[in-house]
């Protein structure tokens, strides 16, 4: 059932009439999005341009996808007859896991925040709440549904069913710190108020009862440094807590890959800020292996490295199974992908020394500082000048609508990396530009 259709029974299962073709053709809708292809020059981690070798937001999806199908497949072994009823199709997780950072801004999570601290008085900006505005909105295959998903393709990408404005909780006085000082901006994860008719209806077959747990939330019990104490969601769909696996794998071992690649890790980090910190962790690979993974990994050889960090996403793959929710009612909320501790723990590990290691040395930070300088510059300057420098046709919508603030920010999100720098160097460099530039 898509949105643009006349609405199911509340009484619709989720996977009644809807056969494996309208799965595969949510799949090919978001493929075929430009959305989709403007993720091949979004920033991962590292900046564009740097190597042809590491990986963008467009290479990062594919592998979530690729994870994501070979955890259903995992899972099917082992799966009750229920189970497996309720285990997603290939066709279903590769469009969920394809589609999960479609909503990212330019320049990562520092262009994340910059749109969100220009958001902070319109609804906000967060990149999953982006996503589902761009499925159900935005997108190009119908007039007022976005790529007009089914349901539950739908679904599966929510991974936070709470709304940003509602979840926000910003430190006292933030408002006076300086727009170029982001560190109190970091976006609450939920979706926009916009879209509640969205959540609304993707949860519709839903019994009350399960519609009220799912959307609960709770305060974090602590933050990280560098993060505001925003409520959070508790819950998410049996699909997503699959395509949330595949990401957190991708994300921490292929940033682990694409750091030893480019020599921004060396053997002595290796044993010094990670070997010496797997003592916690009980049956994990590295520790049983270790000489394979470290002499495979830092031989300077492809295939070796390769080699080591295939086994090790096939053993996170391994070390996930299904968990049942007593409190939901329904299969699709009841049942949970979940990893054992000790794989969790090692991926917790991993990236943290990643991020410690690598995403914030000066050098990596100084290229989201200046993305996130990019993003504010040129909000700034099309929110006072945008009858002079917008595009025609989103000039026009931002008087149509009642939230000028957010058609802004739909535009300036679907930049790539490169656009945006090219439209600051326009606005901002008396030398940069030409009569001839298509704006």
């Amino acid at each position: 059932m898509r949105r643009s259709q006349t609405r199911a029974s509340t009484k619709t299962r989720f996977n009644a009439g809807t056969i494996e073709s309208h799965f595969q053709r949510d799949r090919a809708r978001v493929i075929h999005s430009a959305w989709f292809r403007a993720l091949q020059s979004k920033t991962q981690v590292l900046g564009l341009g740097e190597s042809d070798f590491y990986r963008t937001r467009l290479t990062h999806s594919l592998e979530v996808a690729q994870i994501g199908t070979g955890i259903c497949e995992h899972l099917r072994r082992n799966a009750t007859d229920e189970q497996t009823e309720w285990l997603a199709p290939g066709s279903l997780m590769d469009a969920a896991c394809l589609a999960h950072d479609i909503g990212h801004s330019p320049f990562g999570h520092g262009g994340e925040v910059s749109l969100n601290f220009m958001m902070r008085d319109h609804g906000g900006f967060e990149a999953n709440g982006q996503t589902l505005r761009i499925l159900a909105r935005l997108g190009e295959y119908s007039e007022d549904s976005g790529l007009d998903l089914t349901r539950r393709s739908t679904l599966g990408i929510i991974k936070y069913p709470g709304f940003c404005d509602e979840l926000a909780r910003y430190k006292d006085n933030a408002e006076s710190r300086a727009p170029l000082n982001l560190d109190d901006w970091h976006p609450p994860k939920g979706i926009y108020s916009d879209e509640r008719d969205v959540l609304e209806w993707a949860l519709e077959p839903f019994s009350n009862s399960d519609k009220d747990i799912f959307t609960s939330t709770h305060a974090p019990e602590k933050y990280a440094p560098d993060k505001s104490g925003h409520l959070k969601t508790r819950y998410k769909s049996f699909d997503t807590s699959i395509m949330e696996l595949a990401d957190d794998i991708a994300y921490g071992v292929h940033d682990l890959e694409d750091a030893v690649a480019m020599s921004l890790l060396s053997p002595s980090q290796w044993h010094q800020q990670f070997l010496n910190q797997l003592a916690t962790i009980a049956s994990n690979p590295v520790s049983k292996n270790t000489d394979f993974y470290t002499d495979n990994l830092f031989s300077g050889k492809n295939k070796n490295r390769k080699h080591a960090i295939s086994k090790l996403v096939g053993w996170f793959i391994d070390e996930i199974s299904i968990t049942e929710l007593d409190e939901f009612e329904h299969p699709l909320l009841r049942y949970q992908a979940t990893m054992s501790p000790s794989a969790t723990a090692l991926l917790k590990l991993l990236k943290k020394f990643v991020m410690d290691e690598v995403i914030l040395r000066p050098e990596l930070q100084a290229l989201q500082y200046r993305g996130q300088k990019v993003i504010l510059k040129i909000f700034e300057i099309y929110l006072h000048n945008g009858e002079r420098l917008l595009p025609t046709q989103v000039w026009e919508e931002t008087q149509e609508t009642g939230n000028p603030h957010r058609v802004l920010c739909d535009y300036i999100s679907a930049l790539t990396d490169a656009s945006a720098t090219r439209i600051y160097n326009r606005l901002s460099t008396p030398s940069a530009g030409s009569i001839f530039d298509r704006v």
